[in-house]
């Protein structure tokens, strides 16, 4: 029976399209979303910077890299934890209170950061940082969908692809920049009066946009969901690390998580029923919002690991240091912030396929072409690999994001929203324990066969990237069962 629970919620929601709206109410709503897209972009580029840091931190503060490593795997198991929450959080509060909150979080964790004694404040410092921007993207997506005509999406969206390109790329270069003027504390240095101006901002300016409901909170729903998305998250992360206990961190993590998570699916079936869902997994009975949400968590998975993998080649192998390394991805990120607005409009005139098409073909045409890198490659071959591939890219989370979420109807925003969140941090985390895995197994056993340190690292580089390549051919293939949302069908020949 429930199979029909969606397209009948459909037919009755789709009344609730947004209209035209009077230029004062427009201009309100475009302030909000603005100040959402910023807010969102400060948090992703505190979450970006600390690769680069951790080296400098470990040594400043006495520990070492199993320690050091928990300040990002925290900050992931946090997310992982937080993200599901938000569906929830969207529908029972306002929206000006869940701002507040989220970047009151983040400054009082970046505060706390900046003036930690001690790893284990920092360690909790990162924690509190993670809780607020965990808030934020689930936050703008459900904000945008709300308020956003369909023929505007597309456009609007670009804009927020914008948070998701140039931040990652810009983050490392920032934390060099930083880390070579300032020292570790300067990037938090940084980040705080950013943060609470943003903050200040936001109380005065934002205003209540969304309608609040009274749902309940399925405890039982949190605690597992916490199990499930933390454990898996963490076992992720914990792939191929070595441990000194007879138990595998990794597999207890997979496991316990894998468990937690089958009893978090079959509650929501339960919950579903009368609308009280943790994450309302009817989301699922749309077709193009499951197809666009697969792919994008196979080109989350195969960014994630180019991210990681690409540094450590450079870093490691051909030996730059960490500011050139970050110079070299900084043209592709700033190329993706640059064109995806006009992306975001040509999703608008012609749909996702004619964008998602080409847009995989080149992802995956450079992943392959990376597939020949050796200890003699050229810095300026990686430079315009990464330049062609963060092309390929912006034409493809646009039109994804776009397509997954307006596949649903309104009332599914908020709970589509958390769970394309919460996906991407698990497909990020699996992608970097794939590639990471699959780069130590092939190096060490390069090494064991008599090949130099440089060699062996290239040919472990060498075989990450073709398991990326391989999965992006997935991408190419559901490209082309992506459409345009139906409620923008027809839409544009009106303006």
């Amino acid at each position: 029976m429930t199979e029909r629970t969606a397209p009948d919620a459909e037919s009755l929601d789709t009344s609730s399209v947004p209209l035209p709206l009077d230029p004062a109410v427009e201009r309100r709503n475009n302030k909000v979303i603005w100040l959402l897209v910023a807010s969102t972009f400060v948090v992703f580029l505190n979450e970006t910077t600390m690769g680069v840091a951790l080296r400098p931190i470990m040594e400043s503060l006495h520990v070492d890299e199993r320690a050091g490593q928990w300040l990002t795997t925290a900050f992931l198991l946090t997310m992982a934890v937080v993200i599901p929450i938000t569906g929830y959080l969207l529908q029972r509060f306002n929206t000006r209170p869940i701002y507040i909150a989220a970047m009151s979080l983040f400054s009082v964790g970046t505060a706390i950061a900046l003036f930690a004694p001690s790893f284990e404040v920092l360690l909790a410092a990162r924690v509190v940082q993670a809780s607020g921007t965990a808030i934020m993207m689930p936050l703008l997506m459900t904000t945008l969908m709300t308020l956003v005509p369909p023929h505007h999406r597309g456009k609007m969206m670009g804009n927020v692809s914008i948070v998701m390109s140039v931040a990652p790329a810009i983050g490392p270069t920032f934390s060099g920049l930083m880390l070579n003027s300032l020292g570790w504390r300067g990037i938090f240095g940084v980040m705080l009066p950013i943060g609470l101006a943003m903050l200040a901002y936001g109380m005065r300016k934002v205003e209540n946009v969304s309608e609040p409901r009274k749902v309940p909170l399925d405890v039982l729903s949190v605690v597992l969901s916490a199990i499930g998305f933390g454990g898996l998250i963490y076992g992720l992360s914990a792939v191929g690390q070595e441990s000194t206990s007879a138990i595998d961190p990794a597999m207890v993590g997979l496991i316990g998580g894998g468990i937690a998570l089958v009893l978090f699916v079959l509650r929501q079936l339960v919950l579903q029923r009368r609308d009280e869902a943790l994450l309302d997994l009817r989301t699922f009975h749309f077709p193009q919002f499951t197809i666009s949400l697969a792919m994008m968590l196979v080109m989350m998975a195969s960014l994630f690991g180019v991210i990681i993998v690409l540094p450590l080649f450079m870093l490691g192998v051909l030996g730059l240091d960490p500011v050139t390394a970050g110079l070299l991805l900084l043209p592709g990120g700033i190329l993706m912030g640059v064109i995806a607005p006009f992306v975001g409009r040509l999703f608008d005139r012609f749909g996702p396929r004619p964008l998602l098409v080409p847009g995989t073909v080149l992802v995956s045409a450079v992943l392959w072409t990376l597939t020949i890198v050796d200890e003699n490659t050229s810095i300026w071959f990686l430079l315009a690999a990464h330049v062609v591939m963060s092309f390929g890219l912006a034409l493809i989370f646009t039109p994804l994001f776009t397509s997954a979420l307006g596949a649903v109807s309104p009332r599914f925003y908020s709970h589509a929203s958390a769970m394309l969140s919460t996906l991407q941090q698990l497909a990020g985390a699996a992608g970097t324990a794939l590639f990471i895995t699959v780069l130590a197994s092939q190096t060490a056993q390069l090494l064991a066969g008599g090949a130099t340190a440089d060699a062996a690292a290239a040919g472990g580089t060498r075989a990450a990237f073709t398991i990326g390549a391989i999965i992006s051919l997935l991408a190419i293939v559901g490209a082309f069962f992506v459409k345009k949302p139906a409620d923008m069908e027809g839409v544009h020949a009106g303006h």
